[in-house]
């Protein structure tokens, strides 16, 4: 099987210093690319991540600080990486943020963080990034979306809302940068087993997802990045303008009883 390769590439990851970010850097990094860790308040960890790529696997890494739903935070993010490289390969999409409320008690602010970080801030970067993918004609846009781009919950109105328009966001980005060969596509994750939400899982009770899922076990970090590195590499050179559910069948399995009779 050939073997993902990313050398020379510079790639952008926003979120990226911890949860599934983290991961997405390392991977990027192991098959050779140079990575910028997007931060939005935890600077410490992003430069020790930072640091870790570049001492593990011999590439350039710098930590970069912004609120990705502010367009000059934005603007100033990408100057900073104008000054470290001369182009520009790969931007993942990934920061994203969630509150739980009832629908008709949501402040107007929590909807606008939401969509701000989750949908904005997406348009922001790809417009920042797309501009210098045009410059040589090359480039990948991964925006890291959910399995609730298309299954509703409870209380997560604005969260839902704010993937479901990040999946169609990636489609028509996709049909508009296409004649520069610029490729688009979205990268769903299901229920993700992170630091963050280890102790929120264990709470709720890790049995009931691996009684949900019909792989019977909850995803990890690891099962969401190598397949961000292969879709940014030139095997997937001709895969756009589509959705990656990575969720071991779970969107899928909304019938939760098994009519079936008891295997003989």
């Amino acid at each position: 099987m050939q073997e993902i390769s990313l050398k020379g590439k510079n790639a952008l990851v926003t979120g990226g210093s911890q949860g599934i970010g983290s991961e997405i850097c390392r991977e990027l990094a192991r098959c050779g690319a140079n990575v910028a860790v997007n931060y939005y308040s935890n600077k410490e960890k992003a430069e020790l991540l930072a640091k870790e790529l570049e001492q593990t696997y011999s590439i350039e890494a710098f930590a970069v600080g912004a609120d990705i739903a502010d367009a000059e935070n934005v603007n100033r993010m990408f100057q900073k990486i104008d000054s470290h490289w001369d182009s520009f390969d790969i931007l993942v999409n990934n920061a994203g943020v969630e509150t739980v409320d009832h629908a008709l008690d949501l402040e107007e602010s929590k909807w606008d963080r939401v969509m701000g970080t989750n949908l904005k801030g997406p348009w922001l970067c790809s417009q920042q990034a797309g501009k210098r993918m045009r410059r040589h004609r090359s480039g990948v846009i991964i925006n890291i979306s959910s399995i609730h781009d298309s299954v509703p919950r409870k209380g997560l109105i604005h969260y839902c809302s704010a993937k479901a328009g990040l999946r169609m966001f990636s489609k028509c980005l996709s049909l508009e940068l296409a004649e520069d060969n610029i490729r688009v596509l979205s990268i769903a994750p299901g229920a993700i087993e992170t630091e963050m939400n280890k102790e929120e899982i264990a709470r709720f009770g890790k049995d009931k997802f691996e009684r949900w899922i019909p792989q019977k076990r909850l995803g990890s970090v690891q099962d969401i990045a190598p397949s961000v590195a292969f879709f940014a590499s030139d095997l997937a050179s001709y895969i756009t303008g589509t959705d990656i559910y990575i969720d071991g069948a779970y969107m899928n399995h909304t019938i939760q009883y098994d009519p079936r009779p008891k295997k003989s």
